[in-house]
C-alpha cells in the first residue's frame, strides 16, 4: 500500500476538537499596524485593594513573534482614564519568543498573594477600573490624552474601562479589584481593537520563566519530545501546549514551538493526529491539549520501524492566524552537520530501551532530535533517483565518499547517516537523477516511515541537472571474450515493447553486443499470472528479436524451466537465469541435454579435463540452500576451441532484513543465512572444476544480492579460487544498484585465477540505477578477457 499521508494506515478512530479562540474580524480602521512580536498581554490595577488576589498592580507583556526581542530602554507608561500626564517604568532584558515578561507595579494597602518573580519593577499606581497603558520603545513620557496609540514610539496600547479617553479601537470593559484585562490567545491575539482583543477575568500574572512562574502547566513541545528516542511523557495528558502550525496533512498537522530551549537534542515540533481534516491552517498559533503517544508506522508489519511521537485525541485552540513560522533548522554547512558514518552506536538490540541518546555522533539520533521540525537543506545533492513513490534521497553538500557520478557509496562501516528521503506527502517532488542538485533551500517537516527519516517538502524543489548520461562500454577487440550479466527486472511478454527495445539497445549499444550475457529475472510466457505456465520461449523470442532490430547480432539462448512457483520472485512469474550468447566471434555452446528442473548437474573428469554432466544444468536444485530461490544455471561453452565454464546466479533477496534506520541496532540480516549457504554450494561446484584442472576458465556471475564486502563474496573467493571483480575497482566506481540513496554492489562477476592472469577489462555500465526513468533497477556489467 502506498500512502499519500503518513497516517493513512491508521484504522483507529480518534475524536478531536478544534476550538477557535477569540479571533474577531479586523475593524475597518486600526490605530496602528498589528505588532509582529511584543504586545501588552495583561493589565491589572487592583493590587492590594479590598478582596484583591494579589498585593501589587502589574502589566504583563508577551512576545508573539518567532525571534527574541531586546526591550532594554523601553518603558511601560500609565495615565489616568482621561489624563495626559504619564508615569513610566523602565524595562531591561530580552523577551524570548512565546514567553511573557512581568512588570510589577505599586502595592495597595490591603492583603493578597505576592506576584511571581517580576522581570521589571516600578511604582506605577494603576486605577483598578479604568485607565491607559502604553508600551513605548523609548524613555520619553507621552503627553497625550487621546490619539495616544498612534504616537511615535508606541509599540502597543491598551485603554481599559469605559471612560478611557484613548484606546486601540474601543477600550476594554471595566476592571475591578478582582479582574484584569487579559488578551485572547494567551497573549497572542492582536487585531488592534482593545475591546475585541481583551476580556475581563481573574488575573493570571506570568513571568519569563518557561512555566510563566505559576504552579502547574507550562508544558512545551521540547518537554514532550525530550532528549530521547521516545517521549518521556508517553501515555500522559498534556494541556495548553503552544506552537505554530507548520504543515497540514489529511489526518493531522505539525506544529512547532517558536520559543525553543537551548538543547539541540530536544525536538521543538510534534505531529498532532486529528484522524480527519485538522481544521487549522498554516501559520495558526495554537494551543493543544492531548494524550502523548508513540506511533509505530506500518502497523503490525512495521515492528522494525522506529516510533514517531505524536499528540492524539487532541483539543486544539486556535489563538491567532498568520503567525510567522519558526525558522527552519539548516542541516549541513552553516547549520547542524549530521554524523558522517555511524547510524547508531547501540549494540543491545531495541534502541527504544537502550538509552544513550547521542545526536552529535549517531545519525539515527541526529534525525530523531529534529523529528517534526522545519528543516532546511541548501543546494541538496541528489544521491538516488526519484522513486515511483515520489521519494528523492538527498544529502547535504560536502558529504564524503561520493561516487564518480554524484552518488554516495555504501561501505561496510558507513551506512551514510547523512541521507534523508524527500517525500511528496505535502507538496510535489520533481523528477531527479543521481548527480542533480536541488537549487536553493529545500524546506519541509521531518517525519519517519518505512524505515527512513523523510523530509516532507512543503514546496516543490527546483532541480539543476548534474548532466549524467547512460554509459557505453568499450567494444571487445578481436581475441577478447566479452561476458556480461544483466538483471532485466521481471521481463515478461506482457511488458510494453518499449521495455524490450530499451533493453535491446542497452545490450547492443551500451554493452556493445557482448559474446555472452547472463540474464536474471526472465519471467515465463504468462508473466505474473499464476496459471501454471513455466516456459519462457515467448519472452526470449521477443527479446532476441528486439536485439536484432536494434542492429545487434543473432543471439541464441539456453535455460531450464523451473518447477512452478518454486523459485521465489514475483508470484506466478517463475523468474530464472538465461544464457544469451552469440556464435559469430568464436563462442559456442556445448549441449549435453537431459537435465530437468530438479536434475543436479555435476563435474566429470575426462582424463584431466573437466566437463559438465549436463549443459545446461542446474546446480543442487533440491538443496535446501535454494528453497524458494533461483537455482544456479551452469553451462559449458567453447571459446575458439577452449572450454569455458559459466555459472549464472540469482541469490536470495534481502527481503526481511532490518532497516538501517530501524528500531533494532545493529540491524539483523536474516536473509544472508541462505545466501551464505548458496555461496558455499556454488563454491563447492567451482572447486570441483578447478580440482580437475586448476587452470580451467570459470566465470561465476549474476545478481548475488550482496555487497562486495559481504561474507557471501568472501565465501566465493575463499582460497583464491575466484576473483571478485567489483573488489578490483576504485571505491568511487563500486556500485551496480542504488537503494534509498546508497550506491552499492549487488551484481558480481567472478573469474578463476587462470582468467584473472590474462589481460582483462572490467566495467560496470551505469545506465539504469541512477535514473528516475529506468528499464531495470540494476546496472549491467561486462568483462573483456584476452583469450586469443
Amino acid at each position: 500500500m502506498r500512502r499519500t499521508d503518513r497516517v493513512r494506515l491508521r484504522t483507529t478512530a480518534v475524536v478531536s476538537a478544534v476550538v477557535v479562540g477569540a479571533l474577531p474580524a479586523l475593524p475597518a480602521t486600526t490605530a496602528q499596524a498589528v505588532s509582529p512580536d511584543v504586545v501588552i498581554s495583561q493589565v491589572y490595577g487592583g493590587g492590594g485593594n479590598s478582596g484583591a488576589p494579589y498585593t501589587n498592580d502589574f502589566v504583563e507583556l508577551y512576545n508573539r513573534g518567532t525571534t527574541a526581542v531586546n526591550v532594554t530602554g523601553w518603558t511601560v507608561q500609565y495615565a489616568s482614564a482621561g489624563g495626559s500626564s504619564w508615569s513610566r517604568t523602565t524595562l531591561t532584558g530580552t523577551i524570548a519568543p512565546g514567553r511573557y515578561y512581568l512588570v510589577q507595579e505599586a502595592a495597595g494597602s490591603g492583603s493578597g498573594a505576592a506576584l511571581p518573580a517580576p522581570d521589571a519593577t516600578g511604582t506605577l499606581a494603576l486605577s483598578a477600573t479604568s485607565g491607559k497603558v502604553a508600551l513605548v520603545t523609548g524613555g520619553t513620557a507621552l503627553t497625550c490624552a487621546s490619539g495616544c496609540a498612534t504616537q511615535p514610539g508606541v509599540k502597543d496600547f491598551v485603554g481599559y474601562g469605559s471612560t478611557a479617553s484613548s484606546a486601540e479601537g474601543s477600550p476594554t470593559g471595566n476592571l475591578s479589584n478582582t479582574t484584569a484585562a487579559l488578551r485572547a490567545g494567551s497573549g497572542a491575539t492582536d487585531t488592534d481593537d482593545n475591546a475585541a482583543d481583551f476580556a475581563t477575568g481573574a488575573p493570571t500574572p506570568r513571568n519569563s520563566s518557561p512555566t510563566g512562574g505559576g504552579s502547574g502547566g507550562g508544558t512545551r513541545i521540547h518537554d514532550i519530545q525530550g532528549a530521547a528516542r521516545t517521549s518521556p511523557l508517553a501515555g500522559s495528558s498534556v494541556s495548553a501546549v503552544p506552537g505554530v502550525v507548520t504543515a497540514v496533512g489529511a489526518s493531522g498537522f505539525w506544529y512547532q514551538d517558536p520559543a525553543p530551549d537551548t538543547d539541540p537534542a530536544t525536538s521543538e515540533a510534534v505531529y498532532v493526529y486529528t484522524a480527519g481534516a485538522p481544521g487549522v491552517a498554516l501559520g495558526d498559533s495554537v494551543k493543544v491539549g492531548a494524550t502523548v503517544a508513540e506511533y509505530r508506522p506500518g502497523g503490525t508489519g512495521g515492528t522494525t520501524n522506529l516510533t514517531v511521537t505524536e499528540l492524539t485525541s487532541p483539543t486544539v485552540t486556535v489563538l491567532a492566524h498568520n503567525a510567522p513560522l519558526p525558522a527552519a533548522t539548516v542541516v549541513g554547512a552553516g547549520g547542524r552537520v549530521p554524523p558522517a558514518s555511524v547510524i547508531s552506536s547501540v549494540t543491545t538490540g531495541d534502541v527504544e530501551t537502550a538509552g544513550g541518546f547521542r545526536p552529535a555522533t549517531d545519525g539515527l539520533d541526529f534525525w530523531e532530535s529534529l523529528e517534526g521540525m522545519r528543516v532546511e537543506l541548501d543546494n541538496a545533492a541528489v544521491v538516488g533517483p526519484r522513486s515511483r513513490f515520489g521519494e528523492i534521497p538527498v544529502v547535504p553538500q560536502g558529504s564524503t565518499t561520493r561516487t564518480n557520478r554524484g552518488g554516495i557509496l555504501l561501505q561496510a562501516a558507513d551506512g551514510n547517516p547523512e541521507r534523508v528521503l524527500l517525500d511528496d506527502v505535502l507538496a510535489p517532488t520533481p523528477t531527479a537523477d543521481v548527480g542533480d542538485t536541488l537549487s536553493g533551500a529545500t524546506v519541509g517537516v521531518l517525519d519517519y516511515s518505512f524505515g527512513n527519516f523523510k523530509l516532507l517538502v512543503t514546496a516543490a524543489p527546483s532541480v539543476a541537472s548534474g548532466g549524467i548520461a547512460p554509459e557505453t562500454t568499450t567494444a571487445a577487440a578481436a581475441g577478447e571474450l566479452a561476458t556480461a550479466t544483466f538483471n532485466v527486472e521481471n521481463l515478461a511478454p506482457s511488458d510494453p515493447q518499449s521495455k524490450f527495445d530499451g533493453l535491446a539497445a542497452g545490450i547492443v549499444t551500451n554493452l556493445r553486443s557482448p559474446d555472452l550475457v547472463a540474464l536474471e529475472e526472465i519471467q515465463d510466457n504468462s508473466g505474473a499470472a499464476d496459471d501454471g505456465t513455466v516456459a519462457a520461449d515467448q519472452t526470449l523470442a521477443k527479446l532476441t528479436a528486439a536485439v536484432t532490430a536494434a542492429g545487434g547480432p543473432a543471439y541464441s539462448y539456453r535455460q531450464i524451466n523451473p518447477v512452478d512457483d518454486q523459485d521465489g520472485g514475483q508470484p506466478g512469474g517463475n523468474i530464472r537465469q538465461v544464457f544469451l550468447f552469440r556464435t559469430d566471434r568464436g563462442l559456442t555452446f556445448t549441449d549435453r541435454p537431459g537435465a530437468g528442473s530438479t536434475t543436479a548437474d555435476s563435474v566429470v573428469d575426462n582424463g584431466g579435463t573437466p566437463a559438465l554432466a549436463y549443459s545446461p544444468g542446474r546446480i543442487a536444485p533440491t538443496d535446501s540452500a535454494f528453497n524458494a530461490s533461483r537455482k544456479p544455471l551452469a553451462g559449458e561453452f567453447r571459446w575458439n576451441g577452449r572450454p569455458l565454464f559459466v555459472i549464472a546466479n540469482h541469490f536470495n533477496s534481502k527481503g526481511g532484513d532490518q532497516p538501517l534506520f530501524g528500531r533494532y541496532q545493529q540491524p539483523a540480516h536474516p536473509s544472508e543465512t541462505q545466501r551464505h549457504a548458496q555461496a558455499a554450494v556454488v563454491k563447492g561446484f567451482t572447486d570441483q572444476i578447478l580440482a580437475v584442472d586448476p587452470n580451467a576458465s570459470v566465470i561465476v556471475l549474476g545478481d548475488l544480492n550482496d555487497f562486495e564486502f559481504s561474507r557471501t563474496a568472501d565465501l566465493l573467493t575463499a582460497g583464491g579460487s575466484l576473483v571478485d571483480l567489483p573488489r578490483t575497482l576504485p571505491l568511487a566506481e563500486r556500485y551496480t544498484y542504488v537503494y534509498e540513496g546508497n550506491s552499492q554492489v549487488l551484481d558480481h562477476i567472478l573469474i578463476s585465477p587462470a582468467l584473472a592472469a590474462r589481460p582483462y577489462g572490467y566495467d560496470i555500465v551505469h545506465l539504469n540505477s541512477e535514473f528516475a526513468t529506468q528499464l531495470s533497477d540494476h546496472d549491467p556489467q561486462v568483462v573483456r578477457i584476452a583469450l586469443p
